[in-house]
């Protein structure tokens, strides 16, 4: 009878260091996020990249380069408070108005606002409207002859502001920090803006921007967003 020779088989068992390896590339994972992620956003802050081209999406809308600091800006509300984000940050469309009398132009800028934000649906939670003005606020007026859509015309802003734009916040800026928040505005006053959960206002839109294009800038933003 043949003898069967033992032959002895190549071990598979992993080195002892392979395991502390593994362990620390994977407790590693969240700390390289977190520097890639601060290391964007400084070079977003500061303009020198184009966040929204590296993601990918052809935004219709025009990127502020570089994004402003709203906590900045010296906005106040009607009890003196400054502006900053809330505990709960949210997107916010920001509108710019100059004066005290809200025109047809500066109304209907508010409808088509409130229109986009009411149709990001699901995602109507996540964003709000801010009106800004170089007015008092209490100076406000209404200076219409009917509504865009149609609805009985308010006896004052106020009440506008009451029925027709339940949920917007209106903030007051210094003549100077209007400019320099939106210097835009002088060019095209039918401009509004987006801002993110941080407080940097970083997107321009305006009349030449279809309905359509700004729900899937909007949508986009958010998704790819933490806020």
């Amino acid at each position: 009878m043949d003898r069967v020779e033992n032959q002895s088989t190549p071990s598979t068992a992993p080195k002892p260091g392979n395991g502390r390896m593994t362990l620390l590339l994977i407790a590693g994972i969240p700390v390289i996020v977190v520097l890639a992620a601060s290391w964007m956003w400084y070079f977003v802050a500061n303009g020198q990249l184009d966040l929204v081209s590296a993601l990918g999406t052809a935004n219709r809308g025009q990127l502020v380069q570089p994004p402003r600091q709203a906590t900045e800006a010296g906005w106040q509300d009607a009890d003196g408070n400054g502006f900053a984000p809330g505990s709960s940050p949210m997107w916010a469309l920001v509108v710019p108005q100059r004066g005290a009398s809200c025109g047809a132009a500066c109304e209907k800028r508010l409808y088509e606002v409130r229109q986009i934000h009411m149709a990001l649906g699901k995602e109507l939670g996540r964003a709000q409207r801010v009106m800004i003005t170089d007015a008092p606020l209490d100076t406000l007026a209404l200076d219409v002859t009917q509504l865009s859509d149609q609805r009985p015309l308010p006896e004052s802003f106020a009440a506008y502001v009451t029925g027709e734009q339940r949920g917007m916040s209106l903030w007051h800026a210094s003549d100077s920090n209007f400019a320099t928040m939106f210097p835009e505005y002088s060019q095209y006053p039918d401009s509004w803006y987006v801002m993110d959960p941080a407080g940097w206002v970083m997107m321009r839109y305006d009349q030449t921007v279809s309905y359509k294009d700004v729900i899937s800038d909007l949508k986009f933003l958010m998704k790819n967003s933490n806020g």
